[in-house]
Formats: C-alpha cells, structure tokens, sequence
C-alpha cells in the first residue's frame, strides 16, 4: 500500500509538473510570441485547420444547393435548373439576398461583405489581423449567396475565411507583425490550395496577392501550409483536376504564339471592363439606395430579384459556372452562345457584388476568361485552320488571362492553370496571354481588383509601402504635448493657428507630412477642433523630425521583413 500510494503521489506531482510547465509555456507564447519552432508547427496547424474550413465550406454549398435546387448533382446545376418552375428560379435567389441582407445588417458596421481586399488590408495594415465579428457574418453571407443563385465565385470567402481563423490565432498568441502577416499567408495558402488542389499555387498565391512579397522567410511555413491544404483535399476528392481538358495539337501550337498575344489583350481589356462594371454598379446602386431611401438589408433582396429573373431565361449565371466553364474548355460551345453567355454572367457578377450579396470574383473570372477564349479560338481556327490548333486551347489561355488581370496575380494564376492540366505546353500558351493581359490591366486600374476595390476607399496600397506607410502613424502618437521637454512653445502654436496652419489630433502622416510643404515651420500645431465658434484646443506640435524619423524607420523595417 505504502508503494502504491508513493506512486500515485510521485504521478500527481508529475501530472502537476507537467501543468505548470504547459502553463508557462503557454504564458510565454502570449506574452513574447512564438518561437521558430514553434511558429512552424502553428502554421501547420492553421494550414490543416484552413483547409478543413474551405473542405466545409465547400461541401455546405453543394448541401444547400441540392436542399434548394432539388438536384443530386450540384455541378450540373445549370442544366437541372432548367426543368424547374420558373418562381423557383425566382424565388431562391430573393430568399438568399434578404437574408444576407439581415445578416450583413446586424452583424457588420457598413451592411458590407468582406472580401480578399479586406485580407490584403488586414495583412498590410494592421499585422495581420481582421474582424473577426463582421468576418463571420461575411463568411455566412458568401455561404448563402452561392447556395442560393449569387453569380459569384467561392475562392474569395474561402480565403476571408482563412485569415479570419489565423486573425483569431495570432490575437490569441500575441503574434507581432511579421509572425501576424506570415501565419495570414499560411491560412491563405493552405484554403486556396485545398480549394484549387494545387499546392505550388496557393503558396505562391498568398505570397504573391496577400503579403504580396516573396521573403525567404515566410515561404517555408507558407508551403507547410499548402500542402497541408492540397493533402486534405485529396484526401476528400483524390488526385483529380478541376476541369478535365481535350488534348492539343504540338505542331500546330508555336505556330499560334502570335494569336495568344492578341488574346491576352483582348482578355486585359475584358477583365478592365469587368473590374469597372463592377464599381459603376456598386456607385450605381448606391446612388439609388440613397435617392429612393432603401433600407440597406433590402439591396441584396433587389439584386436576387434581378439575378432570378435573369436566371429564368439563362440559368447558367447560377453558382460559380463550373459546368458553362467546363463546357466552354472542351469546345462544347458555338460562337454566338460563348459571347452571350459571357455577356450575361459578366451582367450577373456586377448585380450580385453591387448588390452586395457576397461572394468572390475569381470564379467568375475563370468563366468569363473560358467564354472569351473560346470566342477568339473559334474565329482564330476559322481564319487560319491549317497553322490552328485546338479552339480549346484557346479558352484555357483566356480563363487564365482575365482571371489573371482581375487577381492582379500573373505568376499564381499561371501555375494553377498549369497544375490543373499538367502541359507544359499549356502553361506556356496561358504564360503568353496572362503577361500581355495583366501589363495591360494594370495600366488601366490600381495593380488589381482588390486594390482597385482598396483605394476608393482611400487606403493607398497599390502604390506601396511609401505610399500606405504614412496612413499607420498617428500624429496624436508622435507629437512633443505641451509642457514635455522640447516642446513648442505655446506663442509660436497660436501663431501658426491664427495663420491657419495646423492639423488635427486625429488625422496621420498621410494629412500632416504634405501640410509641411506650405507651414514655413519645422513643427505644426496639434489641435482639436471643439465647433465653429470655438478655438481650438492646443495640444502640442508635430515636428517633421519626428515624423520623418518614423516614416523612415517604418520604411526600413518593411525593406527588412521583405528581404528576410
């Protein structure tokens, strides 16, 4: 007894010990963050847990969809659709939008879904941290829009989705920036790749799109992650492509390099003319819902309306369009259906997002790129049939050219493309097209749709960090208040505000640095301004030192964490 007892004590202070050292251990990551050991082995974990989250999401839609359309098979949804009722038709669509609507209008500040220009936001910005509140509501809402008729494409959420889970992981371990930023592009990396089954894609993705630079640093943890994400997929669907492609002629391909230089412009100006139907319909439905006073939770009702009814004749803008994009990529298509086809999801994409229903753009931009490929195929191969290959062909060079120029993402788009065909004659074919497509678009918008998206709300990252950079300080953080040591004088502030020249509390060094231009002083008062008939409240100077003194160091941190 005496030896059973002494072993029960000796496992207790064990199991105590053992307590005590996961508690500190925990302690420790909190309060210093992880180390190198220990970041790895979370970005595996966010990895797993970002693939299963885009695993379920994925499988929630096909769930809703048979719930709603009746059908067994989601992925020929278009064709079923066209055997049901036309009210049902109507009908869905309507329900999904009123209740996206209710959602975005309870749980989000604005009524506005969440998209992959909130990551890039979250990951430049604010060290790699999103809302997790409006994030999840965004989450639902995309769910609800793509099961119910949303022409809008699901990699977009999927990768929300994915930084929301590594948001709440790095708020949990007190991650710094960097760490922040590089778990955001494992979770990213990790959901496109269980989405697309391309691992080298999606670690590119996230490097290229997110943290958009390729720091040695991060891209170890970021490929543990991408195929995390591809084994799980695989692990669900096996090792089979999205798409499966006709086979091409060799001697006729090198021939036709010249024509796919002529699609990839013409896929730079469909994507540039997609990109800005896009905001002349949110600026368009905003005008209305303003005019007519809507209440925001009925604007994506009034865009299922419109989405049904246009459904009722074209069921084809139902859903991501995997089906009308398989169709198109295996020649299945005439002329005159490939351009109204394209026409009409292209009209069904501007409704969804101005109505603000949720969803991504990448789908929709596959779809778009296919039917537009096949189009120029088909009057390539006609004109010139005995240098012409496959119109096929074609379609798989305009898929990857305009949903290029949307993501403003050459190099990720090209390989997954690639990895979906495993040609390398293929993936030089979209090479050449995605190369004339996104040097064009670029010129045309900022970089891309998301930063497009970005700065009309006047968050600058397009033009880098010189340019964003300033927008992260406050002046109210950086300014000498009255009465510190090497303070200014409290004369010479009410002297430069009875000029007129002075900045408020609130503002950044995006206002202040371009307001020493004109000051003829080294420092600008910091004040707040109480009303019209007031004075306003000193409360201490901004000097251009300082602030340039911050904006430099800023700068050379960044140059320090991309060149890591």
């Amino acid at each position: 007894m005496v030896d059973d007892n002494s072993s029960r004590k000796l496992i207790k202070s064990q199991i105590k010990a053992a307590g005590g050292a996961l508690a500190r251990a925990w302690y420790v990551l909190r309060s210093r963050g992880p180390s190198q050991v220990q970041f790895w082995f979370i970005a595996l974990v966010i990895g797993i847990a970002a693939g299963f989250a885009a695993l379920i999401f994925r499988k929630c839609i096909d769930v809703l969809q048979r719930s709603l359309y009746g059908t067994d098979d989601v992925r020929m949804l278009h064709t079923f659709a066209e055997t049901l009722p036309w009210y049902w038709i109507l009908v869905i669509p309507i329900a999904g939008g009123l209740a996206v609507g209710l959602i975005l209008h309870y749980f989000t500040p604005d009524g506005r879904c969440r998209t992959v220009s909130e990551v890039i936001e979250g990951a430049a910005l604010h060290e790699g941290r999103m809302e997790h509140k409006a994030g999840a509501a965004s989450i639902l809402s995309s769910l609800i829009t793509l099961s119910s008729g949303g022409s809008s494409g699901r990699e977009g959420p999927v990768v929300h989705m994915a930084a929301v889970i590594s948001s709440w992981v790095s708020t949990r371990i007190n991650a710094d920036g960097i760490t922040g930023r590089d778990l955001m592009g494992c979770a990213v990396a990790a959901a496109v790749s269980a989405s697309f089954n391309a691992p080298i894609a999606g670690a590119l993705f996230a490097l290229e799109v997110v943290l958009r630079h390729f720091a040695v640093h991060a891209f170890a943890p970021i490929v543990i992650a991408s195929v995390a994400g591809t084994v799980i997929n695989r692990l669900e669907f096996g090792n089979v492509t999205e798409f499966t492609l006709p086979e091409y002629s060799q001697l006729a391909f090198y021939a036709e390099l010249p024509a796919f230089l002529l699609l990839g412009l013409l896929a730079g100006l469909v994507a540039v003319l997609l990109m800005q139907a896009v905001f002349w319909g949110e600026d368009i439905a905003a005008h209305v819902q303003s005019r007519f006073g809507i209440p925001r939770w009925l604007r994506p009702a009034a865009a299922g309306a419109m989405l049904g009814g246009l459904a009722i004749g074209f069921p084809h803008i139902i859903g991501v369009g995997y089906e009308t994009t398989s169709a198109a990529l295996t020649g299945k298509l005439v002329f005159h259906e490939a351009v109204v086809f394209a026409m009409l999801k292209a009209v069904a994409v501007v409704i969804t997002l101005s109505g603000r229903m949720g969803g991504g753009i990448f789908s929709p931009s596959l779809m778009l790129g296919a039917l537009t490929g096949l189009a120029f195929g088909l009057i390539a191969t006609q004109i010139f049939p005995d240098v012409s290959g496959s119109e096929s062909l074609y379609a798989l060079a305009g898929m990857g050219a305009v949903s290029a120029a949307v993501l403003g993402a050459p190099i990720s788009t090209t390989l997954i493309v690639f990895e979906l065909t495993g040609d390398w004659q293929t993936g030089l074919a979209v090479m050449v097209s995605v190369s004339l497509s996104t040097a064009l678009a670029s010129r045309l918008v900022d970089r891309s749709y998301f930063l497009t998206q970005l700065e009309r709300r006047n968050i600058h990252l397009a033009a880098g960090p010189q340019a964003y950079l300033l927008s992260t300080f406050s002046v109210a953080k950086l300014m000498r208040p009255q009465g510190t040591p090497r303070a200014a004088s409290d004369e010479a502030c009410w002297e430069l505000i009875e000029k007129g020249i002075y900045i408020d509390g609130n503002a950044t060094l995006e206002a202040a640095l371009p307001a020493f231009d004109g000051a003829g002083s080294n420092f600008i008062p910091v004040v707040t301004l109480t009303g019209e008939d007031e004075p306003p409240e000193l409360w201490g100077a901004l000097f251009q030192v300082d602030a340039l003194k911050a904006y430099n160091r800023a700068l050379a941190e960044t140059a320090a964490e991309e060149h890591s």
